[in-house]
């Protein structure tokens, strides 16, 4: 045996094989069963990011409001004291408003609201409500000759347009 080379132990090899155990075919039912379990807790898993997600917006939103509230708060203090002061004259009370409004558009000037609209600008339907027309040859085309309410906008939101007259 030993003379002929190699071949004792093909069939060595062979009959081991033979007799090596199969390895266990996959149950189809547990297989299901694992890969759904595994789908139902990414479910779970998506569905309570998805409340998180919500509830964390709310809080922002919340919270958002308010830092602006707690902003205006000292607007509101200053035009309850100005109407429990019934002895001022009127001027004081001009005084007071002038300064209360100059409060109130610095606070929306420090959370980044721009006003616009002014007279003599350019009509943009994008930034304009006309809610008149007249025809004046001493203005331009499409220039707003009248103002009758600014507009107001954050960055490039336009929270309101400005409500205008315009020309021609």
């Amino acid at each position: 045996r030993h003379g002929s080379g190699g071949a004792g132990c093909d069939e060595e090899e062979a009959k081991a094989e033979e007799t090596k155990p199969e390895a266990p075919k996959p149950d189809p039912a547990a297989e299901y069963a694992a890969l759904n379990d595994k789908y139902l807790r990414l479910c779970a898993e998506y569905d309570n990011f998805r409340k998180r997600s919500f509830k964390e917006k709310d809080d922002i939103r919340v919270s958002s409001k308010t830092d602006v509230v707690e902003k205006l708060l000292p607007v509101i203090d200053n035009f309850e004291r100005a109407a429990l002061n019934g002895t001022s004259e009127l001027e004081d009370y001009r005084k007071g408003i002038e300064m209360t409004f100059r409060q109130f558009s610095d606070i929306l000037s420090s959370l980044g609201v721009e006003a616009f609209g002014a007279e003599g600008d350019a009509f943009d339907p994008n930034l304009h409500n006309a809610v008149m027309h007249v025809e004046d040859e001493a203005f331009g085309e499409n220039v707003i000759v009248q103002v009758f309410s600014k507009g107001y906008k954050l960055g490039e939101k336009i929270i309101r347009p400005a409500t205008v007259k315009v020309a021609n």
